[in-house]
């Protein structure tokens, strides 16, 4: 059986923690009186937590020196990870802990390429940390996805080509990434957003095994 490198988004594809990211914006931007919603959260999936700064203080129309933006991205980040403490293998979303360990099985490369800071404690969190042969995040790479770097970084840890890495991904902008790295694309959510993927899935619970051998050979 052939060897390819199965990549994983974090957010929004193995857990949800989008939910948190919202909730720790969502008091920045109150505290700057923008009013935040879910809507214009979308407009962060998949984006460095600098360029979300911007993006909402681009809504609300604020202008702020360097040195406040950089005590709210701290702020944020202090408020995210307060929400992050409680986690547990609960916060899995379905059917990815059933695809890793059928990945396992298989013998097939697994990387996690995320733009989160925060992976690792996540990933040990949920209890999955050692399904993963490599982790490349946000402290790895310096270019944010539609650039491939953290998708092909992973591969590269891999020792695999990039034209046999599978990616996981819930954004438009990952999926880009994977497309413009030369790689497979498999769409995690609605086929109206991510309609550039090769794959599209609801959810992982509609992969099956028929399709992971389909991938793999």
């Amino acid at each position: 059986m052939n060897k390819k490198a199965f990549i994983f988004d974090l957010d929004g594809v193995i857990v949800d923690t989008a939910k948190y990211h919202f909730l720790a914006w969502q008091k920045i931007a109150q505290s700057l009186h923008i009013n935040f919603t879910h809507e214009d959260n979308e407009l962060l999936k998949g984006v460095s937590r600098v360029r979300s700064l911007d993006i909402i203080l681009e809504l609300g129309n604020v202008q702020a020196s360097q040195e406040d933006k950089d005590k709210w991205l701290i702020q944020k980040n202090e408020d995210y990870l307060s929400y992050l403490v409680d986690m547990d293998e609960s916060e899995i979303l379905p059917g990815v802990f059933k695809t890793l360990q059928l990945l396992k099985e298989k013998n097939q490369g697994i990387a996690l390429g995320s733009a989160s800071k925060n992976a690792r404690p996540i990933l040990e969190k949920t209890g999955i940390l050692s399904y993963f042969d490599v982790i490349v995040d946000g402290n790895d790479v310096t270019n944010a996805k539609p650039d491939p770097e953290v998708f092909l970084k992973a591969a590269q840890l891999l020792h695999i080509d990039p034209k046999n890495a599978i990616v996981f991904e819930d954004s438009v902008a990952g999926i880009q990434a994977a497309n413009i790295g030369g790689m497979t694309s498999v769409g995690i959510g609605e086929e109206t957003i991510l309609h550039e993927a090769q794959y599209i899935f609801k959810d992982f619970t509609l992969i099956d095994e028929s399709f992971i051998d389909k991938l793999i050979n």
